[in-house]
């Protein structure tokens, strides 16, 4: 399974977004990335608990009960929330997955949700069996899109990061159509989503495709924001505007 294959994802405006699939390789760095910082952290509740428990038994009889009861606790939150709660709040990434440069997404294309999060990671009980991801691996090399067992119980897919110097979208230097007066209160923040995965990835089309995919999204913002069909204002450069405008109304972060 290639990990120069790709991903298209046809959004409802009917624009496709073009992702790079991640490859057995740079998931299994990610993960041995991720275990060694679980490793870690563990070696260190391990110290702390054999440093603290002989105070706490002469102070507390009843501390040692309480104290293995936590480690018990931390290891499993620490096993079973780690991936979980970096995906949630890293926007798909844990420290291995950024470093490997890959990121979970939903298969719309979208960001994944809490409920996404944890679907997907609790699956890894069994994608890990019998050991060193065995299942996971199989239905990996089953399928077209490097997907698990997790990431088809929560409908997602792994992709290569975007590398951008800037997190935001590249703008064409030579824009003379920048307005401030487009009237973006009926834009959604999911459809500005949409726009700026364009606008990062626009380079990296096919030239008929980018050209495609900038009619259909331009053509979605006309008819949504009841504008013109000016020919004079460059699809790209509407797109670019509309999500310029988006962010100084303040309703997107």
């Amino acid at each position: 399974m290639g990990s120069n294959e790709k991903l298209i994802i046809e959004t409802p405006e009917q624009v496709q977004l073009e992702y790079q699939l991640a490859g057995i390789g740079s998931r299994f760095m990610a993960l041995f990335v991720d275990t060694i910082l679980q490793i870690l952290v563990i070696v260190v509740v391990v110290i702390l608990f054999m440093f603290l428990a002989p105070g706490m038994r002469s102070i507390w009889g009843e501390g040692n009960k309480w104290m293995l009861a936590g480690y018990y606790l931390g290891i499993f939150t620490l096993y079973w929330g780690y991936y979980a709660l970096f995906e949630l709040f890293w926007k798909g990434q844990t420290p291995g997955k950024r470093q490997a440069g890959i990121r979970v997404i939903h298969e719309s294309g979208r960001e994944i949700s809490a409920y996404e999060a944890i679907t997907r990671n609790l699956m890894r009980a069994v994608d890990s069996m019998p050991g060193i991801y065995g299942v996971g691996v199989i239905v990996m090399f089953m399928n077209d899109h490097n997907k698990r067992l997790g990431d088809y119980v929560a409908g997602t897919v792994v992709v290569h990061e975007k590398k951008q110097e800037e997190g935001m979208p590249l703008w064409h230097l030579d824009n003379q159509d920048a307005k401030s007066d487009y009237d973006v209160s009926r834009i959604s923040a999911q459809e500005i989503a949409v726009m700026e995965v364009f606008l990062q990835r626009r380079f990296d089309y096919a030239t008929p495709t980018r050209i495609q995919s900038a009619n259909k999204l331009a053509s979605y913002i006309r008819n949504k924001l009841n504008l013109p069909m000016d020919v004079s204002v460059h699809d790209e450069n509407l797109i670019e505007n509309i999500v310029r405008e988006f962010r100084r109304s303040a309703r997107f972060q």
